[in-house]
């Protein structure tokens, strides 16, 4: 089995009902934080963690994230023209040629469980991580290179969590675990979202993961849940029992993308930082009277 965290899974057949009408055509995945979809943050944040190759659950609708990534030959050609070499240089290095792209459908929405378990053959015997690209985590190193660093110590399954209120337990999966080191704790159990009175603690899974290859044993034994999904922490709880498997308070600030307000935020807070909008639209909210 090799060692190395080199393959990446993005669950994005997701429906994205929390912001239609603009996901009814095109993915969520593809709505943009300034200038760059939330797909293109995600896989920049496994190609820092040295991950080559990445593998795109998807639905229907999703067209658009593989057009992202391949070749515009009309565009590039337009931009050459013109002598537009930032540009087109920027274009072509949405995907830098080293970096491996592939498509596998997931033909039913059944759950994160189900999506993960579809990139099986892709992924194969190897570690692998889990990239949910709704959630927009921002520090410098990435989240996802912060859990192949406790990956590559331990050799176990390695899950992202942070700080929840307990009204928030019925958004998370939530972990219970004993302390094993600086914002690491080995998992004792999981709940996926409890009522605040059952929480089992107040650290909530968020979208980041680093799995090794005999998660997919777990996942092909589920029992379809609520709704006849097949949920990930189900899994995760059958992981446990077994192996060790290990949860990290991430460094980092969370964007949850998935939510009308966490995309304003984070839209907010990236064009305040953007070299090419900052200054202009940091004037704009000072001058701002509502």
């Amino acid at each position: 089995m090799n060692l190395h965290i080199l393959k990446a899974v993005f669950p994005i057949a997701g429906l994205g009902s929390r912001f239609l009408p603009a996901t009814k055509a095109s993915a969520k995945e593809m709505l943009p934080v300034v200038d760059k979809p939330l797909i293109q943050y995600a896989v920049e944040e496994a190609y820092e963690a040295g991950i080559r190759h990445m593998i795109f659950v998807t639905g229907r609708s999703k067209r658009s994230i593989e057009d992202h990534f391949d070749r515009s030959f009309e565009l590039e050609h337009e931009l050459e023209a013109k002598h537009k070499t930032e540009l087109l240089n920027l274009v072509r290095n949405i995907k830098p040629a080293h970096v491996n792209c592939v498509y596998v459908r997931q033909p039913e929405a059944l759950g994160l469980g189900h999506a993960v378990n579809c990139a099986a053959s892709l992924v194969g015997n190897e570690p692998f991580a889990v990239v949910l690209a709704d959630d927009l985590l921002d520090h410098q190193p990435g989240v996802l290179k912060q859990l192949v660093g406790i990956y590559e110590h331990y050799r176990s399954s390695v899950i992202a969590v942070e700080k929840i209120q307990p009204s928030q337990s019925k958004s998370y999966g939530v972990v219970a675990g004993i302390a094993a080191g600086e914002r690491l704790t080995k998992l004792s159990d999981i709940v996926e979202k409890p009522e605040p009175q059952n929480a089992p603690s107040d650290q909530g899974v968020v979208g980041r993961y680093i799995f090794n290859p005999s998660i997919f044993q777990h996942i092909s034994k589920l029992k379809p849940g609520a709704g006849g999904e097949y949920q990930l922490t189900d899994a995760i709880q059958s992981l446990l029992k077994l192996e060790a498997v290990y949860a990290y308070a991430y460094e980092g600030v969370r964007y949850d993308c998935g939510s009308k307000i966490g995309f304003l935020k984070a839209s907010v807070e990236f064009a305040l930082r953007h070299p090419e909008t900052g200054a202009d639209f940091r004037a704009y909210l000072k001058n701002l009277s509502i």
